[in-house]
């Protein structure tokens, strides 16, 4: 079944009404509960199996952790440290994957320098990582395509030839460098991406929906009773039924748990990690950066015109919807990149500043940086499966084994058969004309009135989907000018994300569908007038709702900032939560 990858207001409508049963249709064969990275990828495995599914998140695609990672997509050098070949090799397989064959558009190689601070030792040490990390990654190559890995192998690098490449970084101190290439991704599009693939081959997907409970029939989990936030707290609540229910909740992962009288074996741990941004001028290199730190490792990464620098790994057990990020974690992360630049970054260089939840599987009293990043899918009770952990990296690995886990309860149920998972030949909405549309960037330039940069950045975000941008921009040439106060974004993006991408606020926008919260230094004040007036015109809003967007969203960066001029976690999150979520 082929039908709308659009994510409109009427979509959500729709979905609503098939999953609830009121378009006329019966069950589904499974419900995801959440719209994160995993939740998402579920879907997709399950719908491209031939499995009736419905998705649903309780606030925006990507609205927690998956929109706040450091963007990476890798196979992660220190689990290599760790001894864990097997997570090393699964995630540079699926970053192959990722850049070769299923989202070419949105994953792009970027290349990193690992300082060597030891003589003699050090440099044999960490190429012979970097040879067995090429190595896996060239081994999955070849089983994917029989082809090159996509990336260029790790080369050594003395002084001299750091100093060059990277003007900014102190080079007193290394006796040389080794430059390798892992791969970079905006978080947020890519769980966007997906689940509009996911829709587009029928997957029913909505967001602002609530689960408060399960449908049960005895022991056996049947579906959920949920409620549409957008309809008003005395809103009726809606009863999905599902022969499946995939719980991919991330960090509320116990609560879902508790919803089933406390039955299951996962103890998701929350770390929190922050990031900051800082614009690109303000570290002079042509490439990233990963040094280690006492208690993890710190990334200096290329973002388009920005560098992001994290993370730290620290547990958080406040508020999960809004972890805060404090002086302290800014302090921490300044503190350590300054040591390795000639000119110091203070407080003034930074643009924006976010922080997300890892999702970490527990239960033995060791850090949250030593915990492993695997993932375990558990069926606590008949109909329900549970999954957690793992990363950005290998989620369509996790979302294969949720399915697998769905397909034998199936089968044991209903004596329905499964096909084995797909996904791994399965593009990505944008994939399939990408490298055209790549060739013909000029020609779309002169077509469209638009600069060659511009059609560059619009590759970037949408692929093969450009074409839909370009011609909103042929029908309304108003929509071809830049957002007033962030330029990098078209007006026509704006009206893509609300017809198209499911965005119904104006945070939704302008911190995920984009990255303006985080990329100007104003953290989008500026441009959210402008922003919510073209939301209104898609969404219907009136005045006093367009001015409530405003308000909140202003509200709300203020009380992120405050929250990070906070000394504690205690004491960020109470700064933090006086705002709360508007829907």
């Amino acid at each position: 079944m082929t039908r709308s990858s659009a994510l409109g207001p009427d979509a959500r409508d729709q979905a609503l009404a098939a999953m609830s049963g009121a378009a006329g249709q019966g069950e589904l064969d499974v419900l995801v509960v959440g719209g994160g990275i995993v939740g998402v990828g579920t879907a997709l495995d399950a719908v491209t199996r031939g499995l009736s599914t419905g998705l649903v998140e309780q606030r925006d695609i990507a609205s927690g952790t998956s929109s706040r990672s450091s963007k990476l997509v890798h196979g992660g050098l220190r689990y290599l440290e760790m001894l864990d070949f097997g997570l090393v090799r699964e995630a540079l397989q699926e970053r192959g994957l990722l850049l070769t064959r299923l989202a070419p558009h949105l994953v792009r190689p970027v290349p990193f320098l690992y300082p060597l601070t030891h003589r003699g030792w050090e440099r044999p040490y960490v190429g012979a990582g970097l040879v067995l990390y090429d190595g896996m990654a060239m081994l999955g190559a070849l089983s994917i395509s029989g082809r090159e890995m996509g990336v260029p192998r790790h080369k050594h690098l003395f002084r001299r030839q750091v100093a060059r490449i990277a003007p900014d970084f102190k080079t007193e101190a290394i006796s040389g460098a080794i430059k390798y290439y892992d791969c970079q991704v905006d978080d947020a599009r890519l769980a966007l991406t997906i689940a509009r693939t996911a829709a587009a081959h029928g997957a029913h997907v909505a967001t602002r929906v609530q689960v408060v409970g399960f449908l049960r029939e005895g022991e056996r989990v049947v579906g959920v009773r949920a409620r549409d936030l957008e309809a008003g707290p005395d809103s009726p609540e809606i009863e999905i039924r599902a022969r499946v229910v995939v719980n991919a909740a991330g960090v509320w992962t116990d609560e879902i748990q508790e919803m089933v009288g406390g039955r299951g074996s996962l103890h998701v741990q929350a770390s929190k990690g922050i990031h900051l941004v800082v614009p690109r001028d303000r570290i002079r290199s042509e490439a990233g950066f990963i040094v280690r730190t006492e208690k993890s490792v710190l990334f200096v990464i290329p973002w388009g015109r920005h560098w992001i620098i994290g993370t730290t790994d620290t547990p958080w057990s406040l508020d999960k919807a809004h972890p805060a990020a404090s002086k302290a974690d800014i302090d921490y992360i300044l503190n350590h990149v300054n040591a390795i630049l000639r000119e110091p970054l203070d407080h003034e260089d930074v643009e924006g500043v976010y922080a997300g939840l890892r999702p970490l599987l527990s239960g033995e009293s060791e850090p949250t940086s030593r915990i492993s990043r695997e993932h375990t899918v558990v069926t606590p009770v008949p109909g329900l499966v549970m999954i957690a952990g793992g990363k950005l990296t290998t989620y369509r690995v996790m979302g294969r084994d949720a399915v697998d886990a769905a397909a034998h309860s199936l089968r044991t149920t209903v004596n329905l058969t499964i096909r084995d998972s797909i996904t791994d030949r399965v593009p990505l909405l944008g994939a399939a004309d990408w490298e055209t549309r790549s060739n013909q960037r000029v020609l779309l330039a002169r077509r469209s009135g638009l600069h060659v940069a511009r059609i560059d950045h619009l590759l970037g975000r949408y692929g093969g989907l450009v074409d839909d941008i370009l011609a909103l921009v042929e029908a309304r040439r108003s929509l071809a000018l830049p957002l007033e106060g962030a330029e990098d974004y078209l007006a026509a993006e704006v009206v893509y994300a609300v017809t198209h991408e499911g965005a119904r606020h104006l945070d939704d926008l302008l911190t995920r569908r984009t990255r303006i919260s985080i990329e100007t230094f104003d953290r989008g004040v500026g441009a959210a007038p402008g922003v919510a007036a073209l939301m209104a015109g898609e969404l219907g809003w009136d005045a006093a709702r367009t001015a409530d967007e405003v308000d909140h969203y202003l509200r709300r960066v203020e009380a992120e900032r405050q929250s990070q001029l906070k000394l504690t976690d205690q004491e960020a999150d109470e700064a933090r939560v006086k705002v709360a979520d508007i829907v």
